[in-house]
């Protein structure tokens, strides 16, 4: 394969009348950009409309089915092992061994397809880098498909980055981590592409056009004849698990690759999926490459669960750590589960990013880093993630000092305590205050990450952490909860009821904050109003809605006219 090079030019402005080359039935109305076009490929978008058409019923119907068991959770149903799928539970069967290419993530991690951020941590000494087009990005037109381009640049090993404020340039190092993809989750369209009249399916879109152009140099460059390798989102049971399944089938015999090459680990970042994680290990056995504990995702899916349980308001969200037996309760049961099928038990992210200016918050930060991952290393995980370079080093000292030469703990650490873990385990109420320091910062945070997200940015370093789409959600979906049910703030020697008048004060005084610390005229030059009205607007609604980003997704969505599309 040949790169596509090391730079490309703005996007073109002008009007010309060249346009994507699609096949019958395509239309592509994201702005023509040469190097895009080496992308979206007439073969390539035959490649993506051929699994859009096989799979988007299949995607339709699990999506259906979502709502159907939202409706029962709202009138008071608590999520369930499956009595039906016992049989899968109990049975001794094993997903396909690792590949040795994989075999040891001790540490990954994880940031959007930005060029810089690929070249940094894949140079980072990470064993994976989890290239994100999910949660850490703004899926603008041009951030996915300059992506595309990025990945498909790093695959080839051409990648560099000119940053011309520091007159630097960034390459490649010989040893390199392992790449996996993250697309985005069955529920988010790609409104650029039009497939037979309708918006494609978002995460067939980031999976087709990264398979199609890279799986044959992935193979012979990176994964020893396996691969390419993802990370999958969002999935609530087991029946989308299935629909990957065979959306990997399909590209495999399209590629006449061996049935398994494809490899994935899927992300437990839903309260449902908790309950369905033998069965999703299952589907995938031919696939996996194992499981992850998504808690930040999941802390979110837990109140979007149970909006309709006023007995389960959470407590300020840095007070839901994996110390509350909710989150241990599920963190013990993936390992095992994984360990049981012979496969990788992921842990979760570490949120913190180095202080620069403050040794001694740096170095606090730091120690809450080893702290978790010293926990999540004798809890039997294989290994675990990290947002930002600097993390690296301390976390793998952990992983490395207990675990020795061991590529992973997969036959030693089988948590076998996890066998008693019950339904009630992992619905257990959390505990913890509720604070009026909790709502600021909800408010804030929240209101500035979408700001970003807006402008094309979407993992947002905000006071020492590394904030997400899943971290900006848990801000929203605990607002709406607390307001919805009047739940009662304490600090300060002050009990107050969450009100709207409340969290219109809040919202207009955090404001006037986001404008001290970020400055007047970055303020008036951002987003930050527009970014209020939208998140204010999320977590007053009379039902709370599914993800936020569905909705703020339409503010970036621009059409622009086609000439030989092929409708």
């Amino acid at each position: 394969m040949v790169g596509l090079g090391t730079t490309y030019g703005p996007p073109t402005t002008t009007t010309r009348t060249t346009a994507y080359d699609v096949p019958e039935g395509v239309c592509v109305r994201g702005l023509y950009h040469e190097d895009f076009a080496r992308i979206l490929t007439k073969d390539a978008l035959r490649f993506v409309a051929l699994l859009h058409r096989d799979f988007r019923n299949h995607v339709r119907y699990a999506l259906e089915c979502r709502r159907d068991a939202q409706r029962l959770y709202d009138e008071g149903m608590l999520p369930r092992f499956d009595p039906v799928t016992r049989y899968i539970r109990e049975g001794d069967w094993m997903c396909a061994p690792v590949p040795p290419a994989v075999v040891d993530r001790k540490v990954e991690i994880t940031g959007p397809v930005e060029r810089k951020m690929i070249i940094n941590a894949l140079n980072s000494g990470a064993k994976v880098f989890m290239a994100d087009f999910e949660d850490a990005l703004s899926p603008s037109w041009e951030n996915l498909m300059r992506g595309q381009v990025n990945l498909r640049d790093a695959v080839n090993g051409t990648i560099s980055y000119h940053d011309k404020a520091r007159n630097r340039v960034y390459k490649l190092n010989d040893q390199v981590a392992r790449l996996f993809v993250r697309p985005r989750g069955w529920h988010l369209p790609e409104s650029h592409i039009l497939i037979d009249g309708e918006p494609a399916t978002g995460c067939l879109v980031d999976f087709g056009l990264y398979f199609f152009h890279n799986y044959a140099a992935f193979r012979r460059n990176h994964g020893g004849g396996f691969g390419p390798f993802f990370y999958l989102p969002k999935m609530e049971h087991s029946r989308e698990a299935k629909i990957w399944n065979e959306v990997f089938d399909r590209a495999e015999k399209v590629a006449g690759i061996e049935r398994g090459s494809i490899r994935a680990t899927v992300l437990i970042e839903t309260l449902p999926a908790v309950f369905q994680m033998d069965e999703i290990l299952y589907e995938l056995r031919d696939h996996s490459v194992g499981l992850n504990c998504g808690r930040w995702d999941y802390i979110f899916s837990y109140v979007k669960t149970f909006r309709g349980h006023p007995d389960r308001l959470l407590p300020d969200r840095v007070q839901v750590g994996m110390t509350q037996h909710f989150m241990k309760s599920y963190s013990h049961l993936l390992i095992r589960t994984c360990h049981r099928r012979g496969v990788h038990a992921m842990g979760g992210m570490a949120a913190q990013i180095p202080v620069r200016d403050d040794p001694e918050a740096n170095e606090a930060a730091l120690e809450l880093v080893r702290k978790d991952k010293l926990r999540e290393v004798k809890a039997g995980y294989d290994g675990t993630w990290a947002a930002h370079p600097g993390l690296i080093p301390a976390c793998m000292e952990v992983f490395v000092t207990n675990m020795g030469i061991a590529p992973n703990q997969i036959g030693s650490a089988k948590r076998e305590d996890a066998a008693d873990i019950t339904e009630e385990d992992l619905l257990e109420k959390p505990r913890g205050a509720r604070t009026m320091d909790g709502l600021r910062l909800n408010t804030r945070v929240g209101i500035q990450y979408l700001a970003a997200w807006l402008t094309g940015t979407g993992s947002v370093p905000l006071y020492n952490l590394m904030e997400d789409a899943a971290t900006a959600e848990i801000s929203r979906v605990q607002i709406w909860q607390w307001l919805k049910y009047g739940a009662e703030l304490n600090g300060d020697g002050v009990r107050v009821k969450v009100s709207a008048d409340l969290f219109g004060r809040v919202v207009e005084e955090e404001m006037a904050r986001i404008e001290r610390e970020v400055g007047k005229d970055k303020f008036r030059k951002g987003m930050y109003k527009e970014a209020s009205r939208i998140f204010a607007k999320q977590c007053t609604v009379p039902r709370l809605d599914d993800f936020l980003t569905l909705d703020a997704y339409n503010h970036i969505v621009i059409h622009h006219p086609t000439v030989s599309s092929k409708l």
